[in-house]
């Protein structure tokens, strides 16, 4: 089973939903894909460990991480949120919750592995959403001095050198969800960055996934 890039950013979705209550009609809805390529996404994600079963995992809910805030989740939001008006949301149906993120196994694979499984793709400078070291969420974090990096899109606000979304729903899904905008700005800047971005990313990303890893008590405590 080969992992595809709207199983990662379901994922990243998830995670951004937190305790939200979620179906596969809403979540559907909210990402910019039918229902069946949801749960399809969903089920790849549980055979993978990204994702895990919540009835199983729900014995384990007490001892669960606080979520951490994004750095600035409502300039983001402002900043983005306008580009598109707001649909309605679907009713609800009985597939709620179904699955919960695997902090763990998420913050493994988004950091050492999913640049490698979706490459970064560049392309000409052009109209879009700013991503990566650009996203509005990052503005104070890095300095300016070189070409903002952007979600090629006809209505965007930003000119820049164009990378190739994670998926094409993509710029849509972030416009209204500042969390999950953060999270994919972060993934971009450690597939596509300099040094310092990535380390930054890097660290930023293990916060906001999984912000007390197991292992890190177990290592050097042997004999």
């Amino acid at each position: 089973m080969n992992l595809k890039p709207q199983d990662f950013l379901v994922a990243l979705k998830l995670l951004a939903l937190g305790e939200q209550h979620w179906t596969y009609a809403r979540l559907a809805h909210e990402l910019g894909l039918s229902a069946s390529e949801a749960h399809a996404a969903v089920q790849r994600g549980l055979a993978s460990s990204l994702l895990a079963d919540a009835s199983i995992a729900r014995a384990y809910s007490a001892t669960k991480p606080a979520a951490v805030p994004t750095l600035s989740e409502n300039r983001a939001r402002g900043a983005y949120a306008a580009a598109s008006p707001r649909k309605a949301a679907p009713a609800r149906t009985n597939l709620d919750s179904a699955a919960v993120v695997n902090r763990h196994n998420l913050a493994e694979f988004a950091l050492h592995g999913a640049k490698y499984a979706f490459p970064p793709e560049r392309l000409p400078v052009g109209p879009g959403v700013p991503t990566s070291h650009s996203a509005p969420a990052f503005a104070s974090v890095f300095a300016e001095g070189h070409e903002p990096l952007v979600w090629p899109d006809a209505n965007g606000s930003v000119r820049g050198e164009g990378l190739v979304p994670l998926h094409p729903c993509v710029p849509g899904a972030a416009r209204n969800d500042a969390v999950l905008y953060e999270l994919l700005a972060l993934f971009d800047a450690l597939r596509a960055g300099r040094a310092r971005e990535r380390g930054m990313a890097s660290t930023r990303l293990q916060k906001l996934i999984d912000p007390a890893p197991r292992t890190a008590a177990a290592k050097g405590h042997r004999g």
